[in-house]
C-alpha cells in the first residue's frame, strides 16, 4: 500500500434555490432542469403567502399625501392667515370688562353722609354660553330670561335680545344689590343640583356673572333731593350736585382683561389690570338739621295752603354760605321711579317769578344810598295813583296816608314805592337808569355764581325797554323776575354791611389722597355803604316789631328781627298769564347784628290766607327760630331803634 493517503471524497451541501433574476438560461447540451416531484400521497400541501411589497408602497403613499396635506394647512395657519388667526385666538380667549370707580360721597358741612355708596353689582352674560350646542336645549336664552325677569324687574322679551346678543360680554342690569345677586346664585345652584338626577334639564344660568360695583343710596331720603340730585342707570349724574360735580365725584374707571375658559378665569395664564380711581369726596355748606327744619316747614305749609309748590332758603350772611335750600313737593332719588317729574329739579334756582314787594328793599337801597331821602322823610300816599296808562293802587283800598319813607316799607305801600322812586332821577328814565343800575348790583337779572344746572338768572329788562307800565312796576318787584336764591341773596347783602357775597353751596372736596381742598373764595362786591345797610336793617324791623307792619307774624321772642313781606300777582307757566299770587317773606337776626337769612315762598295758594306775611311769616319764623338756637346764636340785648311809621300832617 501507498504512503499517501486516498483523497477526501467532496460531500455534497444542501441545494440552494435560484434566484430568479440570477437564473441561467441553459446552454447548449445542457441537461433540462428537473421539474419538482410531484407531493406525495398523504403529505400536507404547503401554502406560499404573496409579496407584501405592494401593499406597503400604497400605505406609504397615502400617508405621504396626508403629511402633504397637513403641512400645506399648517403653512396656510402660521404663514398665510397667521395674523388672523392669532387675533381670532386672541378675541376668543380673552376678555375683558370695565372696573367701575367708586363714586365719591356727599356730605354736610359737618360731615353727616348725605349721599353715599354701597356695594352693589352689575349682572352681566356670555351669550356664547346660552346657544343649543353649549347649552344642549333649543330654548336656552328663553329659560334664563324667564327666571332672570322678576329678580331683574325687567321685561322678560329685553333680557332674550341680550342673551342672543353677538359677542362674551352683555350688561343684563347695572348696580343691583347683594340680594339679587344672591336670589341667580341659589337659582344656579338649585339647577346644578336638579341636572345631577335629571341629565335633561340644563343649567340655564350657567353664562349669568356679576361684577363687583357700587349703588347710590341716600340716607336721608328727599332731604336735600333737589340740592343733591341723583345718578342715573349709567352711574352719571342726572341733577343737582351730583350732575354738576360728576367729574370730581365719579374718579375714573379702571380696565381688566385676562384668559378665560368656558366662562371662568384661568388663574395661570396672567391678567392685565388698571385700578380705578375713587372720586373724591364733596363736603356742601348745607347744615342737614338746618335743611330738615326748613323742609319740614315748607311741605307743612304748602300743604295747608294747597299750594303749587315752596321753598326756603336759609344763608349765612356773612359768608354767602347756603345752609339749606329747600323745595316742596321733593321726591326720593333712592326710588325715581315714584317721583314726579315736575317735582325733580331744584325749584328755588329753576323757577324765575316775580317777586312782589320783597325787592321793594332794593329800591329804598337805592333812594337811601342816592340821598333822594332819609327812612324820616314825608310821603303822602292817596288810595289811586295815575301814571303812564295806568292806574295804580295799595292791597287794599285806604284813605290818604301820610307815611315816612320808613313806613313805606313798613306797611308796603306800591303808591309809596313809585313816588320815592321817581325821586332817583329828573326824568322817570334817568330814574329808571339809576334803579336799574342797582338792581343788577344787588344780582338780579344775573346768575348766582352757584353755576347749578338748570339755574335761571331771571328777566331783568335793560332799563330804556322798560315798557310804560314796567317804569313804575319794576320799584315794588313785578315785572322783574329772580329766583329764590337771588331774592335771599339780597337780604343777605344788606345784612351784611351792603356787600354781596356771591351765594356758595360747596365747601371742599376730599381727593383719593385724604386731602381736603377748600373751595375758592366767592366774589365780593360793595352794592351800598354800610352806613345805608344799617338804615335799611332798622328799617326792616319796623315791618315786623310795628303794630302797623305786615311782618308781625315773624316776630321771634327776645331776638331783633328785620323782615319784608311780598304778595305779588302770579304769571302762570301753564298759560303765561296772571293767576293766582306768589306770597313771601324776606329777612335775617339778629337785626343789629346780622348771621342768618330766611327766606320764603309760596306758588299759588289756593286755601285760606294768599298774603305773605300770613303764610310765609310763619315759615320764616319756624325756620330762622330752629337755626338761631342750632347755630347757638344768642339774642344782642339792645333795644331796636323804632322808626316812625307815619306822621301829622
Amino acid at each position: 500500500m501507498s504512503d499517501r493517503e486516498p483523497p477526501r471524497r467532496r460531500v455534497p451541501g444542501p441545494a440552494r434555490p435560484a434566484r430568479p433574476g440570477n437564473q441561467r438560461r441553459p446552454g447548449p447540451g445542457a441537461r433540462p432542469a428537473r421539474r419538482p416531484a410531484p407531493p406525495r400521497p398523504g403529505a400536507p400541501r404547503i401554502i406560499r403567502l404573496g409579496s407584501p411589497r405592494p401593499r406597503l408602497r400604497l400605505v406609504g403613499l397615502a400617508l405621504a399625501l396626508v403629511m402633504i396635506a397637513f403641512v400645506v394647512r399648517l403653512l396656510q395657519v402660521q404663514a398665510v392667515d397667521a395674523s388672523t388667526y392669532a387675533a381670532k385666538a386672541e378675541r376668543n380667549r380673552y376678555v375683558g370688562y370695565v372696573l367701575a370707580a367708586e363714586r365719591g360721597g356727599i356730605t354736610d358741612r359737618s360731615g353727616v353722609a348725605l349721599a353715599t355708596s354701597v356695594d352693589a353689582y352689575d349682572i352681566t352674560a356670555d351669550p356664547t354660553m346660552f346657544t343649543s350646542k353649549q347649552l344642549k336645549v333649543g330654548d336656552g336664552p328663553e329659560q334664563a330670561a324667564a327666571l332672570l325677569a322678576p329678580i331683574l324687574g325687567q321685561d322678560q322679551e329685553t333680557l332674550i335680545t341680550k342673551l342672543k346678543a353677538k359677542g362674551q360680554y352683555v350688561m343684563l342690569a347695572r348696580r343691583q344689590t347683594p340680594q339679587v345677586w344672591k336670589q341667580i346664585k341659589d337659582l344656579r345652584t338649585a339647577l346644578v343640583a336638579k341636572g345631577k338626577t335629571d341629565p335633561s334639564t340644563a343649567n340655564v344660568l350657567s353664562g349669568v356673572f356679576a361684577v363687583s360695583s357700587s349703588k347710590r343710596v341716600y340716607p336721608n331720603g328727599d332731604l336735600a333731593a333737589g340740592i343733591l340730585g341723583w345718578v342715573n342707570d349709567e352711574g352719571k349724574g342726572g341733577g343737582g350736585v351730583e350732575q354738576q360735580l360728576n367729574g370730581l365725584l365719579a374718579g375714573k374707571d379702571g380696565k381688566i382683561r385676562y384668559a378665560q375658559s368656558g366662562g371662568r378665569q384661568v388663574p395661570t395664564a396672567g391678567s392685565t389690570e388698571t385700578p380705578a380711581v375713587p372720586g373724591a369726596d364733596v363736603e356742601l355748606t348745607i347744615d342737614r338739621d338746618i335743611q330738615w327744619a326748613a323742609q319740614n316747614a315748607i311741605t307743612q305749609q304748602v300743604k295747608e295752603s294747597a299750594a303749587d309748590r315752596g321753598y326756603v332758603i336759609v344763608q349765612d350772611a356773612r359768608t354767602g354760605e347756603v345752609l339749606a335750600m329747600a323745595n316742596s313737593p321733593g321726591f326720593d332719588p333712592n326710588d325715581l321711579s315714584q317721583a314726579n317729574s315736575a317735582a325733580m329739579g331744584n325749584a328755588a334756582l329753576q323757577d324765575a317769578y316775580e317777586p312782589g314787594s320783597t325787592a321793594k328793599v332794593m329800591s329804598m337801597a337805592a333812594v337811601l344810598e342816592e340821598n333822594a331821602a332819609t327812612p324820616q322823610t314825608h310821603v303822602v300816599v292817596p288810595n289811586r295813583l295815575h301814571r303812564g296808562d295806568r292806574l295804580f293802587k295799595d292791597d287794599i283800598d285806604h284813605p290818604t296816608w301820610y307815611l315816612t319813607l320808613n313806613g313805606v316799607l313798613a306797611k308796603s305801600s306800591n303808591i309809596g314805592t313809585i313816588l320815592a322812586t321817581g325821586q332817583l332821577g329828573k326824568t322817570q328814565a334817568e330814574a329808571n337808569q339809576v334803579l336799574s343800575s342797582y338792581l343788577r348790583k344787588f344780582g338780579i337779572g344775573a346768575y348766582t355764581g352757584l353755576d347749578f344746572p338748570g339755574e335761571t338768572k331771571g328777566i331783568l329788562a335793560p332799563a330804556d325797554k322798560w315798557s310804560t307800565s314796567q317804569q313804575y312796576t319794576i320799584p315794588f318787584g313785578q315785572g322783574v323776575s329772580m329766583n329764590a336764591m337771588q331774592a335771599a341773596s339780597v337780604y343777605s347783602t344788606i345784612a351784611n354791611g351792603g356787600v354781596r357775597v356771591e351765594p356758595t353751596l360747596v365747601r371742599g372736596t376730599k381727593g383719593p389722597d385724604g386731602r381736603f381742598e377748600p373751595a375758592p373764595k366767592p366774589k365780593k362786591t360793595r352794592v351800598v355803604s354800610a352806613k345805608t345797610a344799617k338804615t335799611l336793617a332798622q328799617m326792616l324791623e319796623s315791618v315786623v316789631d310795628d303794630e302797623e307792619g305786615t311782618g308781625t307774624k315773624a316776630r321771634i321772642p327776645g331776638y331783633r328781627v328785620a323782615g319784608k313781606t311780598g304778595t305779588a300777582n302770579r304769571v302762570d307757566p301753564a298759560t303765561g298769564k296772571y293767576h293766582g299770587y306768589t306770597s313771601s317773606f324776606a329777612g335775617f337776626a339778629p337785626a343789629d347784628k346780622p348771621r342768618i337769612t330766611v327766606y320764603c315762598a309760596i306758588q299759588n295758594a289756593t286755601k285760606g290766607s294768599y298774603f305773605g306775611g300770613q303764610i310765609c311769616g310763619p315759615v320764616y319764623k319756624q325756620v330762622m327760630e330752629f337755626a338761631l338756637k342750632s347755630l347757638q346764636i344768642p339774642p344782642t340785648g339792645a333795644k331796636a331803634a323804632k322808626l316812625p311809621v307815619t306822621y301829622r300832617p
